[in-house]
């Protein structure tokens, strides 16, 4: 980052010059966010040269969208929901949960997950996670992570709810198997 992304800015005023197209407003903007929508995006996508490119699409929606933030909630939450869509919309185009069925059981309980969890760092489960199966990830990343439910994941990602919760399931279990070396 170069020293005009580390000033303190205004966001409101920041903001306003990136819906006038300002350049050097928009480059303040992408500094300041880009490292923390790319590790969003990364989350999703699991390869760090294809979240450069969902990252550079956020960008580009984030910028053509900028005038219609209304200033309710943060920005940055605001700018996290685009990147998100970005990134789904990536993975819908690969039709990743194509071959994905239904569980009867989608809920399957992990036992010793808290203890295993306390004993790994955060850059270690990123990339546990960064290396899942893209349909386990997305639903993971989504539930787990960003807080959406189960009708909303369905609804985003164009399954049903039922997919939803065996996604989850799975990548728990994926996760577990991991993280236990079992």
């Amino acid at each position: 980052m170069n020293t005009t992304s580390r000033e303190i800015f205004n966001e409101a005023e920041l903001l306003e010059s990136c819906v006038k197209q300002d350049r050097r407003a928009q480059k303040t903007l992408y500094e300041f966010y880009a490292p923390r929508m790319l590790t969003l995006c990364i989350r999703y996508i699991g390869d760090r040269e294809r979240a450069r490119d969902i990252l550079h699409d956020g960008f580009i929606t984030v910028f053509e969208k900028i005038g219609s933030y209304n200033g309710s909630g943060s920005f940055e939450g605001w700018m996290r929901r685009i990147f998100v869509n970005t990134a789904l919309m990536a993975l819908r185009k690969g039709d990743i949960l194509k071959y994905s069925e239904e569980l009867v059981t989608a809920e399957r309980e992990i036992t010793g997950e808290q203890s295993v969890l306390e004993n790994i760092n955060s850059r270690e489960l990123l990339r546990l996670i960064s290396s899942m199966p893209a349909g386990f990830r997305a639903v993971f990343n989504m539930y787990a992570i960003e807080g959406y439910s189960h009708q909303e994941i369905a609804k985003q990602m164009k399954i049903s709810e039922g997919s939803s919760r065996s996604q989850l399931s799975r990548a728990r279990a994926w996760l577990q198997e991991r993280l236990t070396g079992k």
